[in-house]
């Protein structure tokens, strides 16, 4: 039997693209690792795991049906449509800002006390499925003591995080010449944009939209016309974490090594929040009066994005070829891409920088 769960994994998924390919047993989505006990009981149960497994597959087959039934309801536009539905920008109104920096430049070692103070909490807590914005979720009516009892012990744990630098953030950022082709982004190699050293592409949305909405794509923020640019970064809180997560294993501490975890990834969104400041107020440099407070910057109430690989605006994984050969993040971060280009460690961050 395989069980399948987690915060990237869903039910639709496993009937979807999983249940009906594995020929093994039967393949189980469990929502919460707290009712994974239950259900390994039921799988190797001899007079429970019939039924179980039958649930499981009438249930299966009902999400397969219904999601086919969705589908069919989505009305979506051919791409050459969807092309010529793109944003327009009037770029006579706007001069693309001229990065104070280009080139790539490595930061090792950032101090974890510092990143301390951009950590957002409210995904921590989704991982857990404790399910509620930070701070309000501490005084939640049924969620509140199992939160504040998960704050506590990430406190605790922080605090020695901190004492005894346990990890060592490494992280890189680069700037680059750019100009939009069609929903290609060129990325140049020199100034003179004489050599062209790759090209990210802009997935365009396809979904029918009311009036005049238009259909986005993030190379619609480049300038096809004047000279602009790009940035990338990937950073991690990695160097170190595995270390820690061996010596859990090894005294069967799940709780704590899961915990560390979790607090690893805050840390690596804490130095991606900090890194996308530095830039836009100095590197990059397009808004050195911004000041912003954490709230603020959680909000992301600064001009512009980072887009990443695998999120909706830039949906495909494999953009990230590109960016690592761009940054050489491999050999000045550490970070590396497994065949299906996730990152290892995994308490580590990568994207885009748009200026617009």
């Amino acid at each position: 039997p395989l069980m399948i769960g987690g915060a990237t994994t869903s039910k639709a998924h496993t009937a979807v693209k999983i249940e009906p390919k594995y020929q093994n047993d039967v393949a189980v989505y469990v929502p919460d690792a707290s009712r994974s006990v239950a259900v390994a009981t039921q799988l190797i149960s001899r007079d429970m795991k019939a039924n179980f497994v039958a649930e499981r597959r009438d249930e299966y087959e009902r999400v397969r049906a219904r999601r086919e039934g969705n589908q069919r309801k989505t009305r979506l536009l051919d791409y050459p449509t969807a092309c010529s539905r793109g944003l327009n920008i009037d770029w006579a109104d706007y001069q693309p800002p001229t990065p104070a920096f280009l080139g790539t430049r490595v930061f090792t070692d950032y101090p974890l006390e510092k990143l301390r103070e951009t950590i957002d909490w409210t995904p921590f807590f989704f991982s857990w499925e404790l399910k509620g914005s930070y701070p309000a979720i501490l005084d939640d009516p049924n969620r509140g003591e199992a939160a504040r009892n998960l704050f506590k012990d990430a406190q605790a744990m922080l605090k020695t995080m901190v004492e005894e630098d346990w990890l060592k953030p490494r992280g890189v950022v680069g700037l680059w010449p750019a100009r939009r082709d069609g929903d290609d982004v060129i990325v140049f190699a020199d100034e003179e944009r004489s050599a062209e050293a790759g090209r990210f592409f802009g997935l365009r949305q396809q979904s029918r939209k009311e009036g005049d909405k238009p259909n986005f794509s993030i190379t619609d923020f480049i300038s096809a016309k004047q000279d602009d640019w790009i940035g990338g970064f990937a950073v991690t809180a990695g160097e170190g974490e595995q270390a820690i997560i061996d010596r859990f294993k090894a005294n069967n501490d799940d709780y704590s090594e899961i915990l560390f975890k979790s607090l690893s990834d805050r840390f690596a969104e804490a130095f991606a929040e900090y890194l996308h400041q530095r830039v836009r107020r100095s590197i990059w440099g397009y808004a050195p009066d911004e000041t912003l407070s954490n709230d603020e910057l959680i909000k992301e109430a600064y001009a512009g994005i980072r887009p990443a690989p695998g999120y909706p605006a830039q949906p495909d994984h494999t953009e990230k070829d590109l960016l690592f050969k761009l940054l050489e993040a491999s050999d000045r971060t550490g970070i590396t891409l497994t065949e299906s280009w996730a990152m290892s460690p995994a308490s580590s961050v990568s994207g885009l920088y748009l200026a617009h």
